[in-house]
């Protein structure tokens, strides 16, 4: 038997641990180093937050397997993994910018069980437990009711190669513009996430994401109540690209705008 709440206890505990130093840190004292290019950057804080968050599942399960952005993935069994974003929104951590987050999803025989997602700027612990809730310091949330597109408020983001145009991102991003939709861009997709589960977004959509920022944010949606599928309507898997999350209520709307060429 697996202990699901075990898993999301820790899972909330090591989140709040990590965010709450990530931010005693002056942002001036950072050591910024870049990835695949010069948007895509990671700081000594991702790295150090990943492996201590490591560290303490492993001292309690140390059977446990894990895939993090900045360490990568342990052998997978198929048992139970940790995936791991140190640092949601690392740019605008790295500018000082208090919009990022520690999001932590727990996988147990390939599915998504639970997790936490802790924005230590505002003291915003988001938890999820698949059957039981998505929760914001303890009390319940839901998707926003909100069904005329004119009157909501939608949030994307874009990868780290938007110059170049990657499956047409700048001009999918001009149709919602074009019907005087209300988007934002906020930098953090777990956050996104988040905030269309607590009814602050009424959708969210981003061509290209990876595992870990999405393993706890897409099912604290779903566990609001809400809808999230892939840009072709099919169900949702977080290690496919593509995503399309949403209070179910536009969902059709945003894919049909994605489907415009």
């Amino acid at each position: 038997m697996h202990d699901i709440q075990g898993y999301l206890e820790l899972a909330i505990e090591v989140a709040k641990e990590a965010g709450d130093y990530a931010q005693l840190v002056r942002w001036q004292d950072l050591v910024i180093e870049t990835k695949s290019n010069a948007m895509d950057l990671v700081t000594q804080i991702d790295k150090r937050n990943e492996e201590e968050i490591r560290k303490r599942v492993t001292a309690r399960y140390p059977n446990h397997e894990f895939l993090g952005e900045e360490m990568g993935a342990t052998s997978s069994s198929g048992g139970v993994r940790w995936i791991i974003d140190p640092i949601d929104g690392t740019i605008n951590f790295a500018h000082g910018l208090p919009i990022w987050c520690v999001s932590i999803g727990v996988e147990v025989e390939g599915v998504m069980e639970c997790g936490a997602i802790y924005q230590p700027n505002l003291n915003e612990m988001f938890s999820v437990h698949r059957g039981k809730g998505a929760f914001l310091n303890g009390s319940r949330i839901h998707v926003s009711s909100l069904d005329d597109p004119q009157r909501s408020l939608f949030v994307t983001g874009f990868p780290y190669n938007v110059q170049e145009n990657p499956g047409g991102v700048i001009q999918q991003f001009s149709h919602f513009l074009e019907r005087g939709w209300l988007v934002r861009r906020l930098g953090s997709a777990a956050l996104d996430l988040a905030y269309v589960a607590c009814g602050r977004f009424e959708g969210f959509w981003e061509a290209f994401l990876s595992p870990w920022d999405v393993s706890a944010g897409q099912l604290m949606v779903r566990e609001a109540g809400g809808k999230v599928t892939h840009y072709n309507g099919d169900d949702y898997n977080i290690y496919k690209p593509s995503i399309i999350a949403s209070n179910g209520l536009q969902h059709s709307a945003i894919e049909e705008i994605l489907r415009i060429k």
